[in-house]
């Protein structure tokens, strides 16, 4: 905690004093203290950057840049005020200029020079340039990394927990990337800056000494001039070494040990190489006059290396069972299995909607999608299979297609940078003129930058997102029976039996199989009954099963004790919309009604069943109309065929029996079928 408490302190106290250093100046002894850390410093930084096993290990260092940057440019302004004003700037800059380079002015001006192309030209160039390529590439594969990470969580593979962390990671590369593409500029702005302030202070030093204190040309050089390249050269060397530290982490790959265990583990991986180095170093003494010694030492060095292999073979890769393990060769039995396995369900994008997807980009169709399934799970009773969603360039551009088990069931478009309008009232607002994909309403396809003047126009706005989510909501609801696999009633069944085993004991495998369990629930999804109380639809099979095991049978005993749940999401203000029929036409339908392999249908007059159609459809329209959602109430034992004729042309209408409609529900009637069609609209 006191540590914790020092840096955060500390840091920000030591970045104001190095601006306050540009104006202050500092006495001798403190500056050779200073120069002392800035080459210490330098030194921690480039060991640091050898050691980190990933460049997100030193996520700090961009910001560390910046800083001993400003630092290293701060010494620089004291040294010169202190050269130029007293002809001596402390022990180190005093020795860099008579010692290290031997108190010659060319020598001093030469070395620095090197120093400079070395930083300036060689590493800090190249260290810049695949910084901006590492960030370039890395930004261009943040969606493509997103959409693996999104359908691995889709699929099972990671959890939430774990999802969250990659895409962390993944953003946190980004930003790394992109800010060491600046820092970069930093490490060579700094190259440039000590060259200009060199020669300055060349000039600079000859003026103070020849004109100003009247010394002649040899001691201005000696003085001042010999000083001022030992302080290029003493802040040349940590610049270097931070340099070397840039380049060093931007083009470290990803690998399992610090930079010197990778590099000696590697290079030394291979007899053969190392042999034949050794040979070509021992060769090279057979020119006349080539030292012996050094190149003997070379070449035994690596012959002696490459005796401690004992064979050629490449060693083992200790992640081999691994990488195995994680994916079978791609001609393997497996690998075609997978290749050849159908995903229930599908969702496919044109290349220009990825955006929907990208959450660095403000796409949240993967989070709305997932909490569809919660939403599907809560309200239907059954657990949809994860979502597949990948981009497909052969769709046309704004376009998104959903696919059930590999066939293409749906399809929308979902333009960039729009909004879809919905209403009636649309013809004032500029766009491009669709229908709302789930119930066909007009609709407008307008510009983001005009959301607000459209629903002033009275229309309803949504977003891309919402359009897809809610267009994907509607299919997966209309095949939510296609969706329920022998799996699934498998889990809702080993469910069910944690909490009720005598229900599942009582009624599987004694009255009832698997199969036949599956085929009722399918048969109430069809009609979007939600089978979430499995306990008492158990209940209800297993005292119809010893009857009849017949599906409708089955099947109207599971709604029957569902009731009022059957139709509590038709129910407006406390009152059901209810279409009923005529008595006289009922009684002629039950007299029509016959049982068949497939269950019960109707044989009655086409003319008759033209008639109760058009009634209904008239009907059903006008519900609509009243913001209503009206069902169809008939006999128990005429309900599973009335749905049969009816479900071709009207889908969307509820078929329900009288028995269904008990509870606190207020009947309201919108309307009765007579069979004529001269009577619609009653």
């Amino acid at each position: 905690m006191a540590q914790k408490r020092l840096a955060q302190v500390g840091v920000p106290v030591a970045v104001v004093a190095v601006v306050v250093m540009l104006v202050v100046p500092l006495p001798p002894l403190l500056l050779d203290m200073l120069i002392a850390a800035n080459i210490t410093g330098a030194m921690l930084i480039l060991m640091t950057a050898m050691f980190v096993r990933r460049p997100l290990d030193f996520s700090a260092f961009p910001a560390l840049i910046l800083v001993a940057t400003l630092f290293r440019l701060a010494l620089n302004v004291s040294a010169t005020r202190l050269v130029l004003l007293d002809g001596y700037a402390g022990k180190v800059i005093d020795t860099f200029g008579h010692f290290v380079i031997g108190g010659s002015l060319i020598v001093g001006i030469i070395v620095f020079a090197i120093l400079v192309v070395i930083q300036f030209v060689v590493v800090t160039n190249g260290a810049g340039r695949v910084a901006e390529v590492g960030a370039r590439f890395t930004l261009d594969a943040m969606p493509g990394k997103q959409m693996a990470i999104d359908a691995d969580l889709n699929s099972g593979l990671i959890d939430d927990d774990e999802a969250r962390r990659r895409r962390a990671e993944v953003a946190s590369e980004a930003d790394f990337y992109g800010a060491m593409d600046g820092a970069s500029k930093f490490v060579k702005g700094d190259a440039i800056a000590a060259i200009i302030i060199t020669l300055v202070n060349l000039v600079g030093g000859f003026t103070v000494g020849v004109v100003q204190n009247g010394m002649s040309f040899g001691d201005a050089v000696a003085t001042y001039s010999l000083l001022t390249v030992g302080d290029g050269l003493v802040s040349q060397i940590p610049a270097l070494l931070l340099s070397v530290a840039t380049g060093l982490i931007v083009t470290r790959s990803a690998g399992d040990g610090d930079m010197g265990t990778d590099l000696v583990r590697q290079m030394t991986r291979y007899q053969q190489p190392l042999r034949l180095a050794g040979i070509a170093a021992i060769v090279l003494i057979l020119i006349p006059g080539m030292p012996k010694l050094p190149f003997l030492l070379a070449g035994g060095v690596l012959l002696f290396a490459s005796l401690r292999h004992p064979g050629d073979e490449e060693p083992a890769d200790p992640q081999a069972p691994a990488l195995q393990a994680a994916g079978p060769a791609p001609d393997s039995l497996e690998a075609l299995v997978e290749e050849i396995r159908v995903d229930p369900l599908e969702l496919e994008l044109s290349a220009d909607l990825i955006d929907l997807v990208d959450s660095t980009a403000g796409g949240d169709l993967l989070d709305r999608v997932r909490a569809l399934r919660r939403k599907i799970a809560t309200d239907l009773g059954v657990v949809v299979p994860p979502v597949r969603t990948r981009d497909n360039l052969d769709l046309p551009l704004r376009t998104y297609a959903i696919r059930l088990f590999g066939v293409e069931v749906a399809r929308g478009e979902a333009p960039p940078g729009t909004v879809l309008a919905i209403g009636d009232r649309l013809d004032a607002i500029p766009g491009t003129r669709t229908q709302e994909p789930v119930f066909g309403l007009a609709a407008v396809w307008v510009p983001v930058e005009l959301r607000s003047q459209a629903e002033l126009a009275g229309a309803t706005v949504v977003d891309r997102s919402s359009v897809l989510t809610t267009h994907l909501a509607e299919v997966v609801r209309a095949h939510a029976s296609r969706l329920l696999s022998f799996e699934d009633v498998r889990t809702l069944t080993d469910a069910v039996k944690r909490s009720n085993p005598v229900v599942v004991e009582e009624l599987m495998p004694a009255q009832l199989s698997l199969g036949e369990v599956q085929r009722v629930l399918q048969a109430l999804l069809e009609e979007c009954v939600s089978i979430r109380d499995l306990v008492r639809i158990f209940e209800a099979l297993s005292l119809r099963a010893r009857v009849g095991k017949d599906t409708d049978g089955l099947v109207e005993a599971a709604r029957a004790v569902l009731g009022p749940a059957v139709v509590a999401p038709y129910v407006s203000a406390g009152s059901l919309p209810v279409i009923s029929f005529e008595p006289g036409l009922e009684q002629r339908l039950l007299e029509g009604l016959r049982v068949g392999d497939e269950g019960a249908f109707l044989t009655v007059d086409v003319d008759l069943a033209q008639g109760v159609l058009t009634q209904l459809a008239a009907l059903a329209r006008q519900g609509e109309d009243e913001n209503l959602t009206p069902v169809l109430a008939c006999a128990p034992q005429l309900r599973p065929a009335v749905r049969r004729m009816v479900s071709p042309s009207l889908p969307r209408l509820p078929v329900v029996s009288y028995s269904e409609l008990g509870g606190p529900v207020q009947i309201r009637s919108v309307g009765v079928v007579t069979g004529q069609p001269a009577a619609v609209g009653v």
